[in-house]
């Protein structure tokens, strides 16, 4: 209890010290002063020293994006705090200046999510579950029961629910692999609860509290209207002249500008036409072309001349013509295929199209397998591996053994998943039409789904002869408010 005294000291007195200098030139801010030495500050600051410490810590060990990521999070805390202080000396704002109050807060939110798009890294897990969780800091937000968000401590706990999901899948698979990532995932966790809920629940249960006298905060002023239409461009230089028109200032043109410069001081002619095209009306073009026409020499096209008119023309595309042009777009659209494993321990599996004999069969536990991009393709594991995700596949079927941590479906559509051994999680997100098939060794797994839809799983019969049973996973479900929380039970069906 001394030491967080002595420390509260300190940070105060370290506070009065750095507001001091230049109290020469300006006077000392006596409202930042107090605000600063505020309980609920000195209060935020033991949670950044205990619960964002440790969270630092922990990523330091590992380093990479996962520090990188961690760094983000400790910059959105960092705000939070300056927000509070400044709440402290400020009056309550409407909704436009409550949004640029809130400014620099959404910028470390935008920051944490531009890190999770583009191509999923090997750490994608820990980068989701710090984006996800930093919408907790939101509860700052809350001016009332009409604002349309929940009360600030069911905020935080919903927050983190939606990032809990990223952070299981970080705790299962490193568990038994590296402990520091469990520590990083653990930590991650006791930020917000029970670190971020406690705190909301003990200072600001209701939400932020303004000042009744202090400075108003209002959104800048949008740029006014003009009063009339801004006045066309000046008409272009004449298309029937040879002579090149003058630049309208004297600095000379560069790069693209001197390239279209040139261009319009050429005469007119089927070369130039192009650049005519996209800057002429459309009567000034059938002109150009009527001139070009009889300046070149070009003979009229009468009705026995025109496509589907001639006899030695049919009037309709082959198959093989229609074939490459279905399939030539498509194609370019695919990267290069690739199978084959990085750094002794990454299997991966790209852009396989049309192949139903992929194999792998010389894996080790410590081994992923990552597939990407596949499509109407089979692929068969022999062995034990650590992890397999399969990610924006359609049309795919993967045929496993065991695996230590988790089989992962992401982002994929009609793809069949096979357990011949043990798989303790199967995950899937954001998929339609899965198929899950069990052996009589995985039945224990725990199956998690996520934004996904018409997810069967089958499993063995009791008899040795019958057939598979299936099972299909709920996608729908109903909230009931009861006893002071809402109780979810998922919809059934029956046909009658």
């Amino acid at each position: 209890m001394e030491e967080k005294l002595l420390q509260r000291l300190e940070s105060a007195v370290a506070r009065l010290e750095s507001l001091s200098v230049g109290s020469q030139s300006r006077g000392i801010d006596l409202d930042a002063i107090a605000a600063s030495s505020d309980p609920s500050i000195l209060a935020f600051d033991d949670l950044l020293t205990e619960y964002v410490g440790r969270l630092s810590s922990a990523a330091a060990k590992i380093g990479g994006q996962v520090q990188e990521v961690t760094n983000v999070l400790n910059e959105a805390f960092s705000v939070q705090k300056d927000l509070l202080i400044k709440i402290k000396q400020t009056k309550k704002p409407d909704v436009p200046g409550l949004g640029e109050f809130l400014k620099p807060l959404n910028e470390k939110l935008m920051k944490a999510i531009s890190m999770t798009e583009g191509r999923r890294s090997d750490f994608f897990n820990h980068l989701k579950s710090v984006a996800e969780s930093l919408t907790a800091l939101a509860w700052i937000a809350y001016v009332g029961k009409d604002c349309g968000m929940s009360m600030p401590i069911a905020h935080v706990e919903e927050s983190w629910q939606a990032a809990e999901f990223y952070n299981n899948k970080v705790l299962v698979e490193y568990r038994n692999k590296d402990a520091n990532h469990v520590e990083w995932a653990r930590a991650l966790k006791e930020l917000y609860i029970p670190g971020l809920r406690d705190y909301v629940k003990s200072q600001y249960p209701l939400g932020p509290v303004w000042s009744a006298t202090g400075a108003a905060v209002s959104a800048p002023p949008k740029a006014s209207k003009p009063s009339a239409p801004a006045p066309p461009p000046p008409p272009p230089a004449s298309l029937f002249t040879s002579e090149s028109s003058q630049p309208s200032s004297s600095r000379p043109k560069e790069g693209m500008a001197a390239v279209f410069q040139e261009i319009g001081s050429k005469p007119v002619t089927a070369g130039s036409f192009p650049f005519f095209f996209v800057q002429c009306p459309f009567f000034i073009i059938r002109l150009i072309c009527f001139i070009d026409t009889l300046s070149l020499g070009l003979r009229k096209v009468t009705d026995d001349m025109k496509t589907k008119n001639r006899a030695d023309r049919a009037g309709f595309v082959s198959a093989g013509e229609e074939e490459v042009r279905s399939t030539v777009p498509s194609v370019s659209k695919v990267g290069p295929p690739k199978f084959e494993l990085q750094m002794g321990r990454k299997w991966v599996v790209e852009n396989q199209i049309g192949k139903k004999d992929l194999s792998i069969d010389k894996c080790d536990s410590k081994q992923t397998v990552y597939i990407f991009g596949c499509k109407d393709s089979v692929l068969q594991i022999k062995g034990k591996v650590n992890n397999i995700t399969v990610d924006k596949c359609t049309k795919m079927g993967v045929v496993f053994t065991d695996v230590v941590a988790a089989c992962e479906i992401v982002n994929c559509n009609s793809v069949e998943v096979q357990c011949q051994g043990t798989a303790p999680t199967i995950s899937v997100d954001n998929s339609s039409g899965c198929q899950l098939y069990l052996s009589k060794d995985s039945l224990e797994a725990s199956i998690t789904t996520a934004k996904s839809s018409e997810i069967n799983v089958l499993v063995p019969a009791s008899g040795p002869d019958d057939d598979l049973v299936e099972h299909a996973l709920p996608q729908q479900y109903i909230h009931s408010y009861k006893d002071g929380q809402f109780v979810t039970t998922p919809v059934s069906h029956s046909g009658g």
